[in-house]
């Protein structure tokens, strides 16, 4: 008996529009439903982000959400554009990932993760 892996992650959001102006129109998550102060968006590999309107309580040290994406420093640009605010700008890290740290328009953190290229 074991995880299958992650099939949702539920964000409160204070704002339902200002939020999937930045998860769905600027990272690029398909919608799937909207209804009553919920939108269910979903990613290329099936995981499911669902924004709930209500009020969000968001910490520095709670859960944080990292998505995989295919151009960190683009899609960071994007992601600030569309209200985000930068905490750490796109970067390489040591374990073999470029990732940029955010707070997405309620103040959760968000990272925008990709990998970096292998040596040949």
């Amino acid at each position: 008996m074991a995880v299958q892996g992650v099939h949702r992650i539920t964000v409160s959001v204070a704002d339902l529009d200002v939020s999937l102006a930045l998860y769905r129109d600027a990272l690029g998550l398909a919608e799937l439903w909207r209804q009553d102060g919920l939108a269910a968006l979903e990613a290329p590999d099936g995981t499911q982000v669902l924004l709930h309107e209500r009020e969000p309580a968001p910490s520095l040290a709670g859960v944080v959400a990292s998505l995989s994406v295919d151009d960190v420093d683009e899609m960071t640009q994007a992601a600030v554009a569309a209200g985000a605010t930068l905490l750490d700008a796109p970067q390489d890290q040591s374990w073999g990932e470029r990732q940029s740290v955010l707070l997405d328009p309620d103040g959760h953190v968000l990272c925008l993760v990709a990998p970096l290229p292998t040596a040949a």
